[in-house]
């Protein structure tokens, strides 16, 4: 047991020092850069924030994309980026060009192991389900529900890019039977969350949100938010039942049963019949998402 947990520690501390390397090689995108500078003056206008971030026609695309997707929630039609600041605030919009800047400097190459267009769209998908079952609970940061439901797996990139022979590791195990957190565990000593959790604090990113992708496989081990940290748990648990925008890497994700008291859910009777509710919606949301890969 000793030798155990001593090869775990040392395959733990091997992967906090790439990630400390990963760090310095994911710098600040320099649109990003921009934005902030702007959001932190008290002066600066939407028009403003609107032509920094119109540089990058990409985000521009996507953040219009978000807005007017069936699940996001706004009543009116969002045609242009300045528009979407002023309905969206800037608060939201800092979020939102945060998480999209961080996927994209970890955005790695297609191949056997990770499909990048499949990633990113369950990404998505989580993203909008959360912050769809946060509105319809009534909890007011469903604004945050929707940034760590697009951020929770960013893990698997960094592990992807940054680890590569690592992720083929972990991805023939998991071919072979074993449970993906499992594999990561023998292989890196450390879960995708936490790899997450890494990059997300040398970004600045909120605690809260930063908390929610550590522990989204394990909610009731959140302190900040075990409730939104739920949510996003079942949205990512969501995809794989609806077979909808679901993450191949792992068919066998758990639901953790602790979300029943904390969601206020009966049993799986009562959450099958939930999620069902939602198949329909998010077919029309699948089809909306799929200018943003």
């Amino acid at each position: 047991m000793a030798a155990i947990t001593t090869d775990l520690t040392q395959r733990r501390e091997r992967t906090e020092l790439i990630l400390k390397k990963v760090n310095t090689l994911a710098p600040l995108p320099k649109i990003l850069q921009e934005v902030l500078q702007l959001l932190n003056d008290v002066n600066t206008s939407p028009h403003s924030l609107a032509k920094a971030i119109s540089k990058d026609q990409s985000v521009v695309l996507k953040i219009l994309t978000i807005a007017n997707s069936p699940f996001y929630g706004l009543t009116k039609r969002v045609s242009s980026i300045e528009f979407a600041i002023m309905i969206l605030g800037y608060d939201e919009i800092r979020n939102i060009v945060s998480a999209l800047s961080l996927m994209e400097s970890m955005k790695n190459k297609s191949d056997q192991y990770l499909d990048q267009k499949k990633f990113w769209m369950h990404s998505y998908l989580t993203a909008t389900i959360a912050k769809k079952l946060a509105m319809d609970m009534g909890l007011e940061k469903h604004a945050e529900a929707f940034i760590s439901g697009l951020l929770h797996d960013l893990g698997i990139s960094v592990i992807h890019r940054f680890m590569h022979s690592d992720f083929v590791s972990i991805h023939e195990l998991v071919n072979n039977g074993m449970n993906y957190s499992e594999a990561e565990m023998q292989v890196i000593g450390i879960s995708h969350g936490e790899v997450g959790e890494s990059l997300l604090k040398y970004w600045n990113i909120p605690e809260l949100i930063t908390e929610i992708v550590k522990n989204h496989h394990q909610p009731y081990l959140a302190q900040t938010s075990p409730t939104l940290t739920a949510v996003v748990h079942l949205a990512d648990y969501m995809t794989q039942m609806l077979k909808i925008g679901e993450l191949h890497l792992d068919t066998n994700l758990e639901l953790d049963n602790h979300i029943f008291s904390t969601l206020h859910v009966k049993d799986l009777a009562e959450l099958a019949h939930f999620i069902e509710g939602y198949r329909e919606p998010l077919k029309a949301q699948l089809e909306s998402l799929k200018y943003l890969v």
